[in-house]
């Protein structure tokens, strides 16, 4: 689904991303982890289109397109889903028309028929209570006033109406309680699916602990240096970054 190939990126002249490279197939969870300053909300960006972020070389691919001669709105039309870390807010914007119009966007690129108002309602009302999403935030402001917490239950149940090929997490366990955790985590488990994927940056294995990856990467310096399970998650959180980083300064120094 996702093939990223030596992906290069910079923003003010530096550079972030140094040599990305990436296979995320339809069916699978990744997870990204890594300390801060490694390139993981940076790399969310770049695949999301951040127009701040200038590519320098490599190549991004989702089922065959060639993402990077995509537009934002184009990206997001063919299935591409960023879960912000900081949800904004828009005022005088409804949850309900927002979805609309970004759903409508959608079927129209895929040459489907808008749904009928009937046919919305009934999709809103499932979703809703797919991820425990409070119908009444529903018909509020998008974000306006919401909680850390609510502002992520929100972004899932965006996803689960928007039905994403691709979504990409980013921090989306930053600053929830163990209850919000287990909403979200609860909604992401049941939209995975054989036809989609998910991407999870994480600084944390706890929330590994409620969606369990197929594959843990580890980002450093711009670059993903390890991959493996879900127990290489764990041996990050039993000793740190610390360790990692100098098993590559011995390796590099070998080298």
């Amino acid at each position: 689904m996702l093939v990223i190939k030596d992906l290069h990126a910079s923003i003010d002249g530096k550079e972030i991303l140094k040599g990305i490279n990436l296979t995320v197939n339809a069916g699978e969870v990744h997870a990204i982890m890594g300390p801060n300053g490694s390139g993981k909300s940076s790399l969310a960006s770049v695949l999301a289109g951040r127009e701040n972020y200038e590519v320098t070389g490599g190549e991004v691919w989702l089922d065959g397109k060639n993402v990077l001669d995509m537009k934002p709105e184009e990206r997001a039309r063919e299935g591409v889903f960023l879960a912000f870390q900081y949800p904004v807010e828009i005022p005088g914007v409804s949850n309900i028309n927002f979805l609309k119009t970004a759903l409508g966007e959608i079927r129209q690129h895929h040459g489907l028929p808008p749904l009928s108002a009937k046919e919305f309602l009934a999709m809103t009302r499932e979703k809703q209570k797919l991820v425990e999403f409070d119908a009444k935030l529903a018909n509020r402001s998008l974000n306006e006033g919401f909680s850390g917490g609510e502002k992520k239950r929100n972004e899932v149940f965006q996803l689960a109406m928007l039905q994403p090929k691709l979504s990409i997490l980013d921090e989306t366990d930053s600053g929830l309680d163990i209850d919000a955790l287990r909403i979200v985590s609860n909604g992401v488990n049941k939209l995975r699916s054989k036809d989609n994927a998910f991407v999870l940056i994480t600084h944390y294995q706890r929330l590994l602990d409620y969606i369990v990856p197929d594959v843990v990467h580890v980002l450093y310096n711009g670059r993903i240096v390890r991959s493996g399970t879900k127990e290489l998650a764990l041996e990050l959180e039993d000793k740190g970054y610390d360790w990692l980083k100098e098993e590559l300064r011995v390796s590099e120094s070998i080298q």
